[in-house]
């Protein structure tokens, strides 16, 4: 899924900074849903929407986990937080993405990149 999202934001003319931003909130939001939100449960889905055009580039995840409050994570730039091992994909979303909504329950993600200038 992953490389065709990619591929269609190249052949759209999408930038490498604009492309990675993608990638990476997309793997992170991917990894936290099957981690996190499934439990690692190979029994259970994850959903992914993605839509786009020239402009802006949308994507919804949603996982079959109970959810989560995502005021409860952890600050990881937090001096305590700094050596733990996990903890930073909802942080690098939010820093890449234009729009980013954890919807309640919390198991729910909604994020938008939007191309700079648009």
């Amino acid at each position: 899924m992953l490389k065709q999202v990619i591929a269609r934001l190249e052949a759209g003319g999408w930038d490498e900074t604009a492309t990675f931003a993608v990638r990476l909130s997309l793997e992170e939001g991917l990894s936290n849903a099957m981690n996190h939100g499934n439990g690692g449960d190979p029994g259970r889905c994850i959903e992914v929407e993605f839509t786009g055009d020239p402009s802006r580039c949308s994507a919804v995840i949603v996982d079959e986990g109970p959810g989560y409050d995502p005021d409860s994570v952890p600050d990881p730039t937090a001096e305590e937080n700094l050596t733990v091992a996990s903890g930073r994909g909802l942080t690098l979303i939010r820093a890449f993405m234009t729009e980013v909504t954890v919807v309640a329950p919390g198991n729910r993600l909604e994020m938008t990149y939007v191309r700079p200038g648009e």
